[in-house]
């Protein structure tokens, strides 16, 4: 096994009809509004943006996402990424009882030379960040499309 090579997969089960949570997604620009670990999001292109992303270890990546795809009648949109990870992500949402799942498709490896050499050791310490990572997201992003709730 390569331990520099991330093949990673998270399901969201969301309170929200399947177009509403594609809508969302694709406004990757508001990002830090409801997910906390995407500290930033800078425009480039039309088509392409600078994401800083910063979970539970002490580090930041620093992400340069390209659109390849984004469709609407199959509610995907896939990007390509450079920086400190090199790879693609996608999301797929799907109508799922009376709301959505959002499926997060993720195939990388770490450009940080710091973190290539760390992969033997510290893989599953990478793993529980990402996993801390999309826990705070699906979180946020629950609360974003249902409101507050009672108090």
């Amino acid at each position: 096994m390569d331990a520099n090579h991330y093949l990673l997969t998270s399901v969201w089960r969301l309170s929200a009809e399947p177009s509403r949570v594609y809508r969302t997604l694709q406004d990757v620009e508001q990002y830090p509004k409801w997910w906390p670990q995407v500290r930033s999001v800078h425009r480039l292109t039309d088509h392409s943006g600078e994401l800083l992303i910063r979970s539970v270890l002490p580090y930041r990546l620093r992400l340069t996402a390209t659109e390849r795809e984004q469709d609407e009648t199959a509610l995907t949109l896939t990007a390509d990424l450079t920086g400190d990870l090199v790879g693609w992500s996608r999301w797929t949402v799907h109508p799922e009882g009376t709301g959505s799942r959002a499926v997060f498709q993720e195939e990388v490896r770490p450009a940080k030379p710091l973190m290539r050499r760390l992969a033997p050791v510290a893989r599953p310490l990478f793993l529980a960040n990402h996993a801390a990572m999309m826990r705070g997201g699906h979180r946020g992003l629950q609360r974003l499309l249902t409101g507050p709730g009672p108090l």
